[in-house]
């Protein structure tokens, strides 16, 4: 008999080590280790260094035929639906575009690996590297360009009431360049380019590689935390259970219903499922501290949303045991 107990079930073994992570960040801020200076610091560490390193490195091995897309597609059609519903009902901002992000990225590394791991083996695992291995350049990419789209939008409507007027098309040339020449799309798209050579990374560049993105999870997650001791997130309690529900309930239950709409079932559809409920991931916080926006909502949004999971994981899963 294992005794390991209720510690061994998969959602808890993959949610404490995370929340954990989390609650270690919230005790560093509050005793004063941590001081609000550096945070922000630390932030553009994570976001300009520990995240290119973990983009480039994941995408340079990617090799990108030998996985069945199909579920992967159909992940992203129910992702697409609810950022764009998102986007329909609050309009183009660059808040709006965080709060789209919000509801439909998910942790697949940290939660999403060893949930799937030990809930479907290998096979799951397989699955679960497909939606991986593009998750990032799909949701960060289309996040990034909505994001600088609304950001050269604000800027044109702020320029003085006698200036010229901006061309529509300079506007959305700023925004692609915007969102090309920045710390996610461009080592994606570098790391895609070297896996097309079919070449292999020398070692000395490698483990440098491995290790600052090994640090992006941890130090992304303890950021987490000392920015909610920072936040009352009784202020945003309401928004942020919203958002939580969307993303853990909505988006799956979306996926699920388009899914066997669309004649996918079994472990696919399993793990596409499973993935869709994962709660939020880091990766939105640190685009929420880049863009100096909804920083409170979407920290307050990560902790109850991965605070939730432990039950709508639990309820998730128990409902595809039933599909």
């Amino acid at each position: 008999m294992n005794g390991g107990g209720a510690l061994d079930h998969p959602v808890l073994s993959a949610l404490l080590p995370v929340m954990l992570l989390i609650a270690i960040g919230w005790v560093a801020a509050r005793a004063g280790w941590i001081r609000s200076e550096a945070t922000r610091d630390l932030s553009n560490l994570v976001f300009m260094v520990l995240g290119p390193a973990l983009l480039f490195r994941t995408m340079s091995g990617a090799r990108l035929a030998q996985f069945d897309f199909r579920p992967v597609a159909l992940y992203f059609l129910a992702a697409g639906l609810l950022f764009g519903a998102v986007l329909a009902w609050r309009g183009l901002s660059r808040q709006s575009v965080l709060l789209a992000l919000t509801a439909t990225f998910s942790n697949t590394l940290a939660i999403g690996t060893p949930l799937v791991a030990l809930a479907y083996g290998q096979a799951g695992l397989v699955l679960l590297f497909a939606l991986v291995s593009v998750h990032a350049l799909v949701l960060l990419t289309l996040a990034t360009l909505a994001l600088e789209w609304a950001v050269a939008r604000e800027a044109a409507a702020s320029r003085p009431a006698g200036g010229a007027r901006r061309h529509p098309l300079r506007t959305v040339l700023e925004a692609l360049r915007g969102g090309i020449v920045h710390p996610v799309p461009l080592p994606i798209l570098a790391g895609l380019l070297f896996a097309r050579t079919g070449g292999v990374m020398p070692p000395v560049l490698d483990r440098p590689l491995q290790l600052l993105g090994n640090a992006f999870g941890p130090l992304a997650l303890v950021l987490v935390g000392v920015s909610l001791a920072r936040v009352s997130v009784g202020v945003h309690w309401r928004a942020a259970l919203g958002l939580s529900l969307l993303k853990n309930l909505a988006l799956p239950g979306l996926v699920a219903g388009l899914g066997l709409l669309l004649g996918l079932g079994g472990l696919p559809l399993a793990v596409m499922v499973v993935a869709a409920s994962l709660p939020v991931g880091a990766n939105v916080f640190m685009f929420s501290q880049r863009y100096g926006v909804a920083e409170d909502l979407v920290t307050a949004t990560m902790a109850l949303s991965t605070a939730l999971a432990v039950a709508t994981l639990s309820l998730v899963m128990a409902l595809l045991g039933r599909l």
